[in-house]
């Protein structure tokens, strides 16, 4: 714990005629305490630079555990000067002067003097909570709470929250329009941003709760789930650094896009150190191409996989329809199907995973058929020779290696999972119960790419396949080139024999200590490196957003990446576009964890301006779906619909409103949601009209106009938003209502409907209308 010593700003004298002067005074006094706290940030950089360099300048000997000791000190620098270069801008945001007269400023990063005197209080401390949680009817001993409005390293405004005018300097107060408002009505960048500086206590309260356990944010469009979501990461790094530093913390979107728009917010809250992955990406290595068969992705998705994988695993361990007979060196042996089922049943009950039990199911049936040749060879010879070299000689006969791999064949997870459904047969004996125009619907070409609802099944596969080295066949190779290794090392000891012996330097270097020096070095792995390339890692921390379009599979995949349960799941139901979401948080979180998580809700919108947002519930609840009344802070324009004639006056339309948005957004945002089916045409159409401001098809959100679908969309923020075709985006099987849900709360100012084919239920009311 930092010593509770409170550095106080230079004096500025505060005497002043009226209130602008006084406005000016208190911000230069700011100003300089803000300048500050940078020469000590700078001067923190400065060390921590020089410290890395030196670290890398020493010797600290040849030997491993002296390389790892660099290792370590390199390490240590290298994320402090990584956490103190990533919090340059806005570092200071707020200050709180209490009842008994002590002043503390807070930031995103805790810093001090050289003498160890508080410089700036980091936000997830316990005494910063209150800048957050105060309120005129519980003060928590503050009498007043200043915000900080920065631009980069400059204080461009201060606005007093005054709770005890009586412990307060009235002529020192500042009042503004609001630090959240301000906030809230600066134009997006295709970037989300840190809400640190204006977190509202109901999610102050949901970032600052116990780590244990499976906490479950329900909240609606705009509510701040994803901000909550990441701050709330950052906080228990904070806070559990011990723990979490070494198991790590998980982030899980629901799209690559929508990584790349939240990727900067923890490293401006000095958080570098976590691992980030959309569903497609899940498992290492493979990224999933999205299903376009909705009841297929449903199919895929239920927990009858498990039960699907598990038999698709046991039909690789077979037993040959008759005995074969293998020729080993001339001999012929046979191999009975009794043995083989012996085997097979040694190799199950060791309870090993399948490439893992494969040793013991080829030992059994080599050492039989060992005894069973040297038998014969021995009644036809008349001896009784030992024969235990046949053991060798049946493990590199071809005929024996063939059936063997037939009988029991490792396997990679990607490479079962192709064959089963590329394969008519493994499919059938893996799911009897479907039809044959079910099988039809699921078999593919064998190149097809892998979904993302087939990386829950990579997951269950890997976990019954094992290890594919432990098969041996890797391994195999690894040995042949350490063979070679030390082949080479000798030859080049003894070409050099002569020069050693004349210099009495004869034995000093092995060929140990050659291979080793020839070796490549292996880099080290930070913490979330190591953990983003390892399937089996056990994350301290699993943070799930957008978790209503999570399937039962890929919710067993990720209970699998964290054995204690410790999660934070943020989501709305009513948003939920996968066809194999669940329907209700209980329903989705029960067969992993029962009724042990904890449900909080958001119950205030800060993104949609109100009218957008009773338009949208309108929609939402007119086709079923049950979504709560949001309470917006902001008023705002009622969504504006356009009815065309048809479908060429679509792009047209669309074309005509994103021009005079231009103008009205000022390099902000624009989004423009359309149904998958229509983004080649749509784009066409933009590119030409708006060559190089348009990005369409994109993982990334680098340009004025985004063209995206809903399910990219989901989490984005816009300016404003233009949803082409509204009536087919609700009647598309794979998201329906729940998709234009999302699409129509994605704007911060102004909505557009673009449409040909008639607009949804739930649109009569309040919505403005033009007639394309």
């Amino acid at each position: 714990m930092e010593p509770a010593v409170v550095f106080r700003p230079r004096e500025v004298n505060c005497v002043t005629e009226s209130a602008s002067e006084r406005t000016a005074q208190q911000l230069e006094l700011e100003r300089d305490y803000v300048a500050q706290a940078y020469e000590r940030l700078d001067e923190l950089r400065e060390v921590n630079s020089h410290e890395l360099a030196k670290v890398r300048r020493s010797d600290y000997g040849g030997g491993h555990q002296a390389k790892s000791e660099r290792d370590a000190f390199a390490s240590h620098y290298e994320d402090r000067l990584t956490q103190l270069e990533s919090v340059d801008e806005r570092l200071v945001f707020g200050r709180l002067d209490t009842e008994d007269d002590e002043r503390y400023y807070v930031g995103r990063l805790g810093l001090a003097t050289e003498d160890h005197q508080r410089l700036v209080l980091d936000w997830r401390a316990r005494e910063a909570g209150a800048f957050y949680q105060a309120t005129a009817r519980n003060t928590q001993g503050l009498a007043r709470r200043r915000h900080l409005i920065m631009e980069k390293r400059n204080v461009t405004a201060i606005e007093d929250d005054v709770f005890n005018a009586d412990a307060v300097e009235q002529d020192e107060v500042v009042r503004g329009e609001g630090a959240l408002l301000a906030a809230l009505n600066k134009t997006r960048t295709g970037r989300m941003n840190d809400i640190v500086a204006t977190i509202q206590a109901e999610q102050d309260r949901i970032i600052r709760a116990p780590l244990k356990g499976v906490r479950v944010v329900q909240g609606g469009p705009g509510t701040g789930k994803t901000a909550v979501a990441l701050h709330r990461a950052a906080y228990l790094l904070y806070e559990h650094r011990e723990r979490l530093a070494k198991s790590g913390v998980l982030i899980v979107g629901p799209s690559s896009s929508f990584l790349w728009y939240i990727e900067r917010v923890l490293p401006a809250l000095g958080e570098t150190g976590v691992v980030m992955s959309s569903l497609a990406d899940l498992y290492p290595g493979v990224h999933g191409q999205v299903e376009r068969d909705p009841w297929v992705a449903r199919w895929k998705s239920g927990l009858h996989m498990v039960d699907v994988i598990e038999r698709a695993v046991a039909d690789r361990q077979k037993v040959p329809e008759k005995n074969l007979w293998l020729t080993v060196d001339g001999h012929s042996v046979k191999l009975k199907r009794s043995l083989v089922r012996h085997a097979r049943e040694r190799a199950r009950a060791t309870g090993k995973a399948h490439n893992e039990a494969r040793a013991t199911f080829v030992k059994v049936i080599i050492k039989q058929l060992a005894e069973t040749l040297g038998q014969q060879l021995n009644e036809k010879a008349g001896s009784t020779m030992d024969r235990s070299y046949l053991k060798e000689d049946l493990r590199q006969s071809r005929e024996v290696r063939v059936a063997l791999n037939l009988l029991w064949l490792p396997l990679t997870p990607q490479q079962l999972v192709g064959q089963l459904f590329s394969k008519e047969r493994y499919l059938r004996s893996a799911a009897p119960n479907l039809s044959d125009a079910q099988i039809a619907q699921l078999l593919r070409a064998p190149d097809a790419p892998l979904t993302v609802a087939d990386v829950p099944l990579l997951d269950e596969a890997a976990e019954l396949l094992g290890d594919f080295d432990s098969a041996g066949i890797k391994l195999r190779g690894q040995a042949a080139e350490q063979r070679k290794a030390a082949e080479s090392a000798e030859k080049v000891l003894a070409t050099m024999a002569e020069g050693f012996e004349d210099i009495g330097a004869q034995g000093i270097i092995t060929v140990d200590q050659l291979t080793t020096l020839n070796e490549e070095p292996v880099r080290r792995m930070t913490a979330a490196e190591a953990a983003s390339a390892d399937r089996t890692w056990a994350y301290g921390h699993v943070v799930v957003d957008e978790a209503q379009e999570l399937s039962a599979m890929q919710w067993r995949t990720l209970m699998r990446r964290c054995p204690m349960k410790s999660f934070t799941v943020v989501g709305d139901i009513a948003q939920a576009g996968n066809a194999a979401a669940a329907t209700t948080w209980a329903g989705a979180l029960e067969p992993f964890v029962g009724d042990r998580f904890s449900l909080e809700e958001l119950t205030v919108n800060y993104r949609t301006p109100q009218p957008i947002a009773d338009a949208a519930v309108r929609v939402a609840r007119a086709a079923g779906l049950r979504v709560s009344d949001p309470r917006a802070v902001r008023d705002g324009e009622a969504p504006v619909l356009i009815n065309v004639a048809d479908q060429e006056e679509v792009a047209e339309a669309v074309i005509e409103q994103l021009r005079s948005e231009l103008d009205l957004v000022e390099g902000g945002l624009i989004g423009v949601v359309c149904p998958g089916d229509s983004i080649a045409a749509v784009a066409a159409a933009l590119d030409q009209a708006f060559p190089g401001l348009v990005a369409a098809g994109m993982r990334r959100l680098d340009r004025q106009i985004m063209l995206l679908t809903p399910w990219d969309a989901k989490g984005l923020e816009f300016d404003s938003v233009v949803v082409v075709e509204p009536a087919d985006i609700a009647n598309d099987p794979a998201g329906g209502v729940g998709n234009l849900y999302v699409a129509m709360t994605r704007p911060t100012q102004r909505l557009y409907m673009v449409a040909a084919h008639g607009m949804p239920a739930g649109l009569e009311q309040t919505c403005s209308e033009s007639q394309g």
